[in-house]
Protein backbone atom coordinates (compact mmCIF):
# COMPACT_ATOMS: atom_id res chain seq x y z
CA UNK A 1 0.00 0.00 0.00
CA UNK A 2 1.46 3.23 -1.12
CA UNK A 3 -0.10 6.62 -0.09
CA UNK A 4 -0.74 8.98 -2.24
CA UNK A 5 0.22 12.72 -2.14
CA UNK A 6 -2.57 15.68 -1.98
CA UNK A 7 -3.39 16.89 -4.80
CA UNK A 8 -1.90 20.46 -6.06
CA UNK A 9 -3.42 23.55 -8.27
CA UNK A 10 -2.43 22.00 -11.69
CA UNK A 11 -2.35 18.22 -11.20
CA UNK A 12 -5.02 15.30 -11.78
CA UNK A 13 -5.91 12.04 -9.84
CA UNK A 14 -6.29 9.33 -11.91
CA UNK A 15 -7.80 6.08 -11.28
CA UNK A 16 -5.52 3.61 -13.17
CA UNK A 17 -7.70 1.53 -15.68
CA UNK A 18 -4.38 -0.23 -17.20
CA UNK A 19 -1.03 -0.55 -17.20
CA UNK A 20 2.06 -2.09 -19.27
CA UNK A 21 4.74 -3.77 -18.74
CA UNK A 22 8.29 -2.94 -20.19
CA UNK A 23 9.06 -6.19 -20.15
CA UNK A 24 12.70 -5.61 -22.13
CA UNK A 25 13.16 -2.91 -19.15
CA UNK A 26 11.46 -4.75 -16.33
CA UNK A 27 13.13 -8.12 -16.87
CA UNK A 28 16.83 -6.50 -17.06
CA UNK A 29 15.66 -4.91 -13.40
CA UNK A 30 14.29 -8.34 -12.49
CA UNK A 31 17.32 -9.79 -12.49
CA UNK A 32 19.73 -7.19 -12.45
CA UNK A 33 21.40 -7.67 -15.61
CA UNK A 34 23.41 -4.64 -15.69
CA UNK A 35 27.35 -3.69 -14.86
CA UNK A 36 28.52 -1.54 -11.65
CA UNK A 37 28.79 1.87 -12.83
CA UNK A 38 26.36 1.90 -15.66
CA UNK A 39 23.56 4.40 -15.81
CA UNK A 40 21.08 1.48 -14.98
CA UNK A 41 23.27 0.93 -11.49
CA UNK A 42 23.00 4.48 -10.34
CA UNK A 43 18.69 4.37 -11.20
CA UNK A 44 17.98 1.12 -10.26
CA UNK A 45 17.40 1.05 -6.47
CA UNK A 46 16.05 -1.50 -4.68
CA UNK A 47 13.20 -2.00 -3.35
CA UNK A 48 12.10 -0.88 -7.32
CA UNK A 49 8.62 0.50 -8.05
CA UNK A 50 8.19 -0.56 -11.80
CA UNK A 51 6.07 0.76 -14.76
CA UNK A 52 5.94 3.59 -17.04
CA UNK A 53 2.88 3.04 -18.95
CA UNK A 54 -0.83 3.82 -17.55
CA UNK A 55 -3.97 4.53 -18.76
CA UNK A 56 -6.88 5.54 -16.96
CA UNK A 57 -9.81 7.62 -15.66
CA UNK A 58 -9.23 11.49 -14.27
CA UNK A 59 -11.25 11.23 -11.02
CA UNK A 60 -10.10 14.49 -9.47
CA UNK A 61 -8.49 17.36 -11.16
CA UNK A 62 -6.95 20.56 -9.93
CA UNK A 63 -6.10 21.63 -13.86
CA UNK A 64 -8.77 23.40 -16.23
CA UNK A 65 -7.51 21.17 -18.67
CA UNK A 66 -9.14 18.08 -17.39
CA UNK A 67 -12.46 16.81 -15.55
CA UNK A 68 -13.11 14.35 -13.69
CA UNK A 69 -14.08 11.21 -16.36
CA UNK A 70 -11.59 12.40 -18.85
CA UNK A 71 -9.37 9.50 -20.13
CA UNK A 72 -6.09 10.38 -19.87
CA UNK A 73 -2.51 8.38 -20.67
CA UNK A 74 0.72 8.95 -18.55
CA UNK A 75 3.74 7.17 -17.73
CA UNK A 76 2.96 6.27 -14.01
CA UNK A 77 3.73 2.90 -12.17
CA UNK A 78 1.93 0.00 -11.98
CA UNK A 79 -0.71 1.11 -9.17
CA UNK A 80 -4.24 1.67 -8.91
CA UNK A 81 -4.08 5.30 -8.16
CA UNK A 82 -1.65 7.62 -9.30
CA UNK A 83 -1.65 11.70 -9.02
CA UNK A 84 0.38 13.88 -11.79
CA UNK A 85 0.62 17.17 -13.06
CA UNK A 86 -1.83 17.89 -15.83
CA UNK A 87 1.02 18.27 -18.39
CA UNK A 88 2.19 15.15 -18.16
CA UNK A 89 -1.10 13.72 -19.07
CA UNK A 90 -2.08 12.94 -22.62
CA UNK A 91 -5.93 12.91 -23.26
CA UNK A 92 -6.86 9.71 -25.27
CA UNK A 93 -9.13 10.04 -27.95
CA UNK A 94 -12.33 8.44 -27.51
CA UNK A 95 -12.24 6.05 -30.10
CA UNK A 96 -8.90 4.35 -28.99
CA UNK A 97 -9.30 1.97 -26.82
CA UNK A 98 -7.80 2.66 -23.35
CA UNK A 99 -5.72 -0.92 -23.61
CA UNK A 100 -4.28 0.12 -27.42
CA UNK A 101 -3.44 3.81 -25.93
CA UNK A 102 -0.95 1.69 -23.00
CA UNK A 103 1.87 2.02 -26.28
CA UNK A 104 1.97 5.63 -26.02
CA UNK A 105 5.24 4.90 -23.81
CA UNK A 106 6.85 2.77 -25.99
CA UNK A 107 5.67 4.19 -29.39
CA UNK A 108 7.75 7.32 -27.85
CA UNK A 109 11.30 5.42 -27.29
CA UNK A 110 10.80 4.41 -31.10
CA UNK A 111 9.73 7.63 -32.16
CA UNK A 112 13.39 8.62 -30.55
CA UNK A 113 14.81 5.82 -32.79
CA UNK A 114 12.94 6.93 -35.91
CA UNK A 115 13.89 10.59 -35.72
CA UNK A 116 17.66 9.86 -35.84
CA UNK A 117 17.33 6.96 -38.21
CA UNK A 118 16.44 10.70 -40.65
CA UNK A 119 14.07 7.87 -43.13
CA UNK A 120 13.32 9.30 -46.38
CA UNK A 121 9.97 8.50 -48.53
CA UNK A 122 11.51 4.99 -50.19
CA UNK A 123 13.94 4.60 -47.64
CA UNK A 124 15.20 0.88 -47.09
CA UNK A 125 15.56 -0.28 -43.03
CA UNK A 126 16.10 -3.03 -40.82
CA UNK A 127 15.13 -3.61 -37.56
CA UNK A 128 16.37 -5.94 -35.47
CA UNK A 129 14.29 -7.39 -32.83
CA UNK A 130 10.68 -7.76 -33.13
CA UNK A 131 9.67 -7.32 -29.26
CA UNK A 132 7.32 -4.50 -28.28
CA UNK A 133 10.54 -1.62 -29.02
CA UNK A 134 10.71 -3.60 -32.34
CA UNK A 135 7.37 -3.33 -33.34
CA UNK A 136 7.00 0.19 -32.32
CA UNK A 137 9.92 0.70 -34.55
CA UNK A 138 8.29 -1.12 -37.63
CA UNK A 139 5.09 0.91 -37.44
CA UNK A 140 7.00 4.32 -37.38
CA UNK A 141 9.08 3.08 -40.58
CA UNK A 142 5.91 2.40 -42.36
CA UNK A 143 4.28 5.92 -41.18
CA UNK A 144 6.99 7.74 -42.43
CA UNK A 145 6.58 5.73 -45.78
CA UNK A 146 9.79 3.97 -45.52
CA UNK A 147 9.58 0.98 -48.81
CA UNK A 148 11.65 -1.48 -47.55
CA UNK A 149 10.97 -2.28 -43.75
CA UNK A 150 12.37 -5.65 -43.01
CA UNK A 151 12.01 -7.52 -39.34
CA UNK A 152 14.75 -9.96 -37.85
CA UNK A 153 14.11 -11.86 -35.22
CA UNK A 154 14.86 -15.55 -33.99
CA UNK A 155 11.52 -16.34 -32.62
CA UNK A 156 8.79 -16.52 -35.20
CA UNK A 157 6.13 -15.64 -33.10
CA UNK A 158 7.02 -12.44 -33.01
CA UNK A 159 7.06 -12.19 -36.92
CA UNK A 160 3.35 -12.21 -38.19
CA UNK A 161 2.62 -9.18 -35.54
CA UNK A 162 5.57 -7.55 -37.71
CA UNK A 163 4.24 -8.40 -41.06
CA UNK A 164 0.98 -7.15 -39.38
CA UNK A 165 2.72 -3.67 -38.48
CA UNK A 166 4.03 -2.84 -41.67
CA UNK A 167 7.02 -5.19 -41.90
CA UNK A 168 7.35 -5.66 -46.15
CA UNK A 169 9.76 -8.81 -45.07
CA UNK A 170 10.52 -10.65 -41.74
CA UNK A 171 13.40 -12.68 -41.79
CA UNK A 172 12.97 -15.74 -38.82
CA UNK A 173 16.60 -16.12 -38.31
CA UNK A 174 19.51 -14.81 -35.46
CA UNK A 175 21.12 -11.81 -36.71
CA UNK A 176 24.19 -13.21 -37.17
CA UNK A 177 22.66 -15.85 -39.84
CA UNK A 178 20.51 -13.48 -41.82
CA UNK A 179 23.07 -11.63 -44.40
CA UNK A 180 21.41 -14.27 -47.29
CA UNK A 181 17.91 -13.40 -46.24
CA UNK A 182 18.21 -9.78 -46.12
CA UNK A 183 19.89 -9.32 -49.37
CA UNK A 184 17.37 -11.62 -50.82
CA UNK A 185 14.54 -9.47 -49.10
CA UNK A 186 16.08 -6.40 -49.81
CA UNK A 187 16.79 -6.57 -53.80
CA UNK A 188 19.98 -7.79 -53.27
CA UNK A 189 21.01 -4.85 -51.38
CA UNK A 190 22.00 -3.61 -47.72
CA UNK A 191 19.59 -1.50 -45.86
CA UNK A 192 20.69 2.49 -45.60
CA UNK A 193 19.55 2.16 -41.99
CA UNK A 194 19.86 -0.84 -39.66
CA UNK A 195 18.12 -0.34 -35.94
CA UNK A 196 19.01 -2.75 -33.60
CA UNK A 197 16.30 -2.80 -30.91
CA UNK A 198 17.25 -5.80 -28.76
CA UNK A 199 19.48 -4.67 -25.73
CA UNK A 200 21.91 -7.43 -26.49
CA UNK A 201 25.44 -6.61 -26.66
CA UNK A 202 26.10 -9.50 -29.18
CA UNK A 203 23.69 -8.37 -31.50
CA UNK A 204 25.62 -5.00 -32.07
CA UNK A 205 28.80 -6.55 -34.17
CA UNK A 206 26.40 -8.41 -36.30
CA UNK A 207 24.19 -5.03 -36.90
CA UNK A 208 27.18 -3.10 -37.80
CA UNK A 209 27.76 -5.53 -40.83
CA UNK A 210 24.42 -5.56 -42.18
CA UNK A 211 24.23 -2.12 -43.34
CA UNK A 212 24.81 -0.78 -46.34
CA UNK A 213 28.56 1.77 -47.22
CA UNK A 214 27.50 5.26 -45.70
CA UNK A 215 24.73 3.34 -43.82
CA UNK A 216 23.33 4.27 -40.39
CA UNK A 217 22.94 1.87 -36.99
CA UNK A 218 20.75 2.60 -34.83
CA UNK A 219 21.53 2.00 -31.11
CA UNK A 220 17.55 1.75 -30.02
CA UNK A 221 17.83 -1.30 -27.91
CA UNK A 222 19.58 -0.08 -24.37
CA UNK A 223 22.16 -2.62 -22.86
CA UNK A 224 22.67 -2.95 -19.30
CA UNK A 225 26.36 -4.21 -20.32
CA UNK A 226 27.74 -1.51 -22.93
CA UNK A 227 31.15 -2.87 -22.24
CA UNK A 228 30.24 -6.00 -24.05
CA UNK A 229 29.19 -3.86 -27.19
CA UNK A 230 32.22 -4.05 -30.04
CA UNK A 231 33.08 -2.13 -33.12
CA UNK A 232 34.01 -3.89 -35.97
CA UNK A 233 36.18 -2.70 -39.35
CA UNK A 234 32.64 -2.25 -40.96
CA UNK A 235 32.60 1.23 -39.20
CA UNK A 236 35.98 2.32 -40.63
CA UNK A 237 35.94 0.61 -44.18
CA UNK A 238 32.25 1.54 -45.03
CA UNK A 239 31.85 4.71 -43.47
CA UNK A 240 29.05 3.77 -40.96
CA UNK A 241 27.45 6.21 -38.95
CA UNK A 242 26.44 4.79 -35.12
CA UNK A 243 23.57 7.09 -33.44
CA UNK A 244 22.38 5.88 -30.02
CA UNK A 245 18.91 7.13 -28.67
CA UNK A 246 17.58 6.90 -25.49
CA UNK A 247 13.72 7.78 -24.07
CA UNK A 248 15.31 10.73 -22.33
CA UNK A 249 16.36 12.29 -25.60
CA UNK A 250 13.27 14.73 -25.42
CA UNK A 251 13.20 18.46 -27.22
CA UNK A 252 11.00 21.24 -26.99
CA UNK A 253 9.15 20.51 -30.25
CA UNK A 254 9.28 16.22 -29.60
CA UNK A 255 8.36 15.37 -26.19
CA UNK A 256 5.78 13.01 -24.10
CA UNK A 257 3.16 15.51 -25.12
CA UNK A 258 3.78 15.97 -28.25
CA UNK A 259 4.52 12.62 -29.92
CA UNK A 260 1.46 11.44 -27.73
CA UNK A 261 -0.12 13.45 -29.98
CA UNK A 262 0.89 12.28 -33.10
CA UNK A 263 0.63 8.42 -31.67
CA UNK A 264 -2.84 8.75 -30.66
CA UNK A 265 -3.94 10.53 -33.77
CA UNK A 266 -2.50 7.98 -36.13
CA UNK A 267 -3.94 5.33 -33.92
CA UNK A 268 -6.99 5.85 -33.16
CA UNK A 269 -7.62 6.29 -37.04
CA UNK A 270 -6.40 3.31 -38.16
CA UNK A 271 -3.02 3.74 -39.68
CA UNK A 272 -0.72 2.66 -36.46
CA UNK A 273 -1.99 -0.66 -36.01
CA UNK A 274 -2.17 -2.29 -32.42
CA UNK A 275 -4.78 -4.91 -33.04
CA UNK A 276 -3.17 -8.45 -31.67
CA UNK A 277 -0.42 -6.71 -29.88
CA UNK A 278 -1.53 -7.47 -25.90
CA UNK A 279 -0.74 -11.08 -25.86
CA UNK A 280 -1.35 -11.58 -22.10
CA UNK A 281 -3.92 -9.88 -19.18
CA UNK A 282 -2.92 -10.39 -15.37
CA UNK A 283 -4.90 -8.96 -12.23
CA UNK A 284 -2.30 -6.91 -10.04
CA UNK A 285 -2.54 -9.84 -7.80
CA UNK A 286 -1.30 -12.28 -9.75
CA UNK A 287 2.13 -10.07 -10.26
CA UNK A 288 4.49 -12.75 -9.35
CA UNK A 289 3.20 -15.13 -12.38
CA UNK A 290 3.21 -11.94 -14.39
CA UNK A 291 6.63 -11.39 -14.10
CA UNK A 292 7.56 -15.19 -14.27
CA UNK A 293 5.56 -15.36 -17.26
CA UNK A 294 7.92 -12.66 -19.24
CA UNK A 295 10.87 -14.19 -17.17
CA UNK A 296 10.63 -17.22 -18.87
CA UNK A 297 8.49 -17.05 -22.38
CA UNK A 298 10.07 -13.82 -23.47
CA UNK A 299 9.33 -14.72 -26.91
CA UNK A 300 6.05 -15.60 -26.72
CA UNK A 301 4.85 -12.52 -25.11
CA UNK A 302 4.07 -9.00 -26.27
CA UNK A 303 2.11 -6.77 -24.51
CA UNK A 304 1.67 -7.90 -20.88
CA UNK A 305 -1.17 -5.94 -19.32
CA UNK A 306 -2.44 -5.27 -15.66
CA UNK A 307 -5.92 -5.35 -15.52
CA UNK A 308 -6.77 -2.39 -12.70
CA UNK A 309 -10.42 -2.33 -13.90
CA UNK A 310 -11.93 -5.11 -11.75
CA UNK A 311 -9.39 -4.69 -8.63
CA UNK A 312 -11.95 -3.07 -5.32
Amino acid sequence: MVDLPPLHPGEVLVRTEFSLMSTGTENIVFNRLFDPGTHWDQWVQYPFYPGYSAAGIVEASEASAFKPGDRVAARAKHQSHFVKPADECYPIPQSLPLEEALWFALAKIAWHGARVADYKLGDSVLIIGAGPIGQMSIRWARAAGVTSIIAGDAAPERLALATAGGASAVIPLPIAQARDALLAANANGLPRVVIDTTGNADVFAAALGLADHYGRVVILGDTGRPASQKLTSDVITRGLTIVGVHDGHNTAEWNGGSISRVFFALASTGRFALEGLNTHHFRPADCAKAYETANRERTKTMGIVFDWSKES
